[in-house]
């Protein structure tokens, strides 16, 4: 059954099923979804009954606020000595699970150590919104109806194969278990660690973490080398090399003028230059493997931080803060989007948060005006323009 179904979700397309609407409606095509993608219709009846919308999915899913928060701040919140304790202590316990991981999958155990601490607190906080009725009222929803949807009928198929109890609850956005996995995830690469039979990651340890580093494997995680590495800048460096849009190798990084702060760089690899509140904060290196990371998260901020606490873990000392030019508030980052979209950049959605794209734009325009090009928006800017 598992094989079967399993090799059914991989070749089956993207469900397409109108969203908005009657919600019973929707969930009657979608039934017939999950069976023509291959779920028993005994098993998809059993997963579709009594499912309901839920208006707090909705909710949360319109107030992102984290995310406005700055790389300091956010940083500062999640990392604390306990956690950071806590994270070694947990390597030292399950040791042999996490070289499994790193054999097997070639993950470092402070990537897994880091995102299982913020995204759960070690298996502690894995949310508790009913998992099933949350990707229904995303898949429902007219927002992101192409990424949920398919996960409404991974999860009908794990339910076919016992891995997924209409109980199942996770994080408002369909996330399961202490890593937190959307469903699809879980169907394609989770890993039953424990040998049971099952692939639980709410409950297994060895399951959680072993499906999170096949999951970074399967996106490209490169066995062996680093992520990101802290490093500083001299005064006279070129601002406007920096961003995840520039690479060079660490050979000529250095040649500029580049030094690390905690042990010497990887050769031979190529890297950008991270700069997550301009020149005047924590600098760091990003070498491809922190790319693979926002398949995890699509946050810059977020994935820097777990990125830092990760390297924390495993031995490296603390950034140096520096003293960056204040953020802009959330009103002033609205305003400067609508200039630098006026002017032509494409920031994406105008919603005050510093997106990639924001980023981009906020560098093109320093470079323009003759300002310290480091990415970093600043009342300055913000009055030039």
């Amino acid at each position: 059954m598992r094989a079967a179904l399993l090799a059914l979700a991989l070749a089956t397309p993207a469900a397409a099923a109108p969203c908005g609407g009657d919600f019973g409606g929707f969930l009657t095509q979608m039934e017939a979804e999950a069976v023509a993608a291959g779920v028993p219709a005994d098993a998809a009846a059993a997963f579709f009954k009594g499912a309901r919308q839920d208006p707090k999915v909705l909710k949360a899913d319109r107030s992102q606020g984290v995310f406005r928060k700055t790389f300091l701040d956010f940083s500062q919140s999640l990392i604390s000595k306990g956690r950071l304790s806590t994270a070694r202590a947990k390597s030292e316990s399950l040791n042999d699970i996490f070289t499994r991981a790193e054999t097997e999958y070639g993950v470092s155990r402070g990537i897994l150590l880091a995102f299982w601490a913020f995204e759960t607190d070690f298996g502690q906080v894995q949310g508790d919104f009913n998992t099933r009725n949350a990707l229904l009222t995303l898949a429902h929803d007219c927002r992101r109806p192409e990424l949920f949807q398919p996960q409404v009928l991974a999860a009908a198929q794990l339910h076919a194969m016992n891995d997924f109890p209409l109980d199942t609850t996770g994080a408002w956005a369909g996330e399961i278990g202490m890593v937190q996995m959307l469903p699809k995830d879980i169907l394609e690469r989770g890993v039953d660690g424990d040998g049971d039979g099952l692939i639980l990651l709410k409950t297994s340890q060895a399951d959680a973490i072993l499906s999170g580093a096949r999951m970074l494997q399967h996106h490209g995680w490169r066995a062996g080398e680093p992520w990101l590495a802290e490093i500083s800048l001299p005064e006279t460096f070129d601002w406007s090399l920096t961003g995840l849009d520039t690479e060079k190798s660490t050979e000529d990084w250095q040649e500029l003028g580049v030094t690390p702060r905690n042990g010497p760089l990887t050769p031979g690899l190529a890297a950008s230059i991270l700069l997550p509140q301009g020149r005047n904060g924590p600098a760091f290196l990003a070498y491809p493997n922190y790319r693979v990371l926002f398949e995890w998260n699509k946050s810059f901020v977020y994935v820097t931080t777990a990125a830092y606490f990760a390297t924390r873990i495993e031995g490296a000392e603390p950034y140096a803060a520096g003293n960056p030019d204040p953020a802009l508030s959330g009103d002033d980052m609205t305003a400067l989007q609508e200039k630098l979209a006026g002017l032509g950049h494409d920031v994406g959605k105008i919603d005050g948060i510093l997106g990639a794209g924001t980023r981009a734009a906020v560098q093109r325009e320093q470079v323009r005006l003759g300002l310290p090009a480091d990415g970093w928006p600043t009342r300055a800017l913000l009055d030039a323009l």
